[in-house]
């Protein structure tokens, strides 16, 4: 039996009439009567009785009549949503951030994103090492993450989006604040608020002043950018920190940010296990982060 033979046959017995159901299917009655002499002979059971008005279904005809009708309902929802799937109208969407990644570099996408596609589920979860983001990328739990890029990873696909300036960020009465750029050599008697400890951006930014033949001098760490940023602008220290969107103006407010030009700037952008296996709404949010991103640029 096919599914085309169940669906003529719950249309039979929902109509009373071969005739009425060929005219709606624009099919001759006896197309109509082959579907239902096939379910017939491969269920060994007369499954229609003819009567002077129609035909009506038998006992055994009721009984597959309710399990293909509840059958059908189902696949045609599973169609209706595998369509949606294809074009990115539903689903869910699982990224992996960090405490600041949602703020400074998806904000304005996010919002894009929702207008677009109002019914697909957008899942932030926050990891807290590439590490981890690469694991949960491997087995599945997650569909994209917003990393530091690095070293290649196996298995692991990662495509940049932008790459980020250092800056030296102080409160706006430190004397190195009225400085339009700093040498990183300047910064090597001067103790700084480090990044979040075995983080990919701590580890960058001690490869690229390595290479200058400096070596920066720290104090205790913090868990993230933000929180550096505020206890440079408390006066508590000073921090060196990628220019990350949505930065306060040079010259505005208690904190001043100072470009660290000779430093190699920071590159940042989407992991994934496969791109060509994204699913159309993941890989929408994605290529919207980064037209946001251009945008800004």
């Amino acid at each position: 039996m096919t599914l085309d033979d169940l669906r003529v046959f719950v249309a039979v017995c929902r109509g009373g009439s071969l005739s009425a159901v060929a005219r709606e299917l624009g099919c001759t009655q006896s197309a109509v009567s082959q579907h239902v002499k096939r379910l017939e002979r491969e269920t060994g059971v007369a499954l229609l009785e003819r009567q002077p008005r129609g035909v009506v279904p038998t006992q055994a005809g009721r009984v597959l009549e309710a399990a293909a009708a509840e059958g059908i309902a189902g696949l045609d929802l599973a169609v209706r949503e595998l369509r949606d799937l294809v074009d990115g109208r539903s689903g869910y969407v699982r990224v992996a951030t960090g405490a600041t990644t949602v703020r400074h570099f998806m904000s304005d996408a996010v919002v894009r994103f929702r207008r677009r596609y109002p019914h697909v589920n957008l899942e932030f979860r926050t990891v807290s090492s590439g590490r981890g983001s690469f694991d949960a990328l491997a087995d599945g739990t997650l569909d994209l993450a917003w990393i530091t890029l690095g070293p290649s990873v196996r298995g692991i696909e990662q495509r940049a989006v932008v790459e980020l300036p250092w800056v030296l960020a102080v409160r706006a009465d430190d004397p190195l604040a009225r400085r339009p750029r700093l040498d990183v050599g300047e910064l090597r008697d001067v103790r700084l608020i480090r990044l979040p400890p075995n983080s990919a951006s701590a580890a960058h930014l001690d490869a690229a002043c390595a290479e200058l033949g400096v070596r920066l001098a720290y104090e205790p760490s913090v868990a993230d950018w933000d929180t550096a940023l505020l206890l440079a602008e408390l006066g508590v220290g000073r921090a060196v920190v990628p220019a990350v969107p949505g930065l306060p103006v040079p010259g505005e407010g208690e904190l001043r940010l100072v470009p660290l030009p000779g430093l190699r700037p920071l590159p940042v952008g989407w992991a994934v296990r496969r791109w060509d296996a994204l699913s159309p709404a993941a890989r929408a949010f994605a290529d919207t982060v980064v037209e946001s991103r251009v945008r800004v640029n």
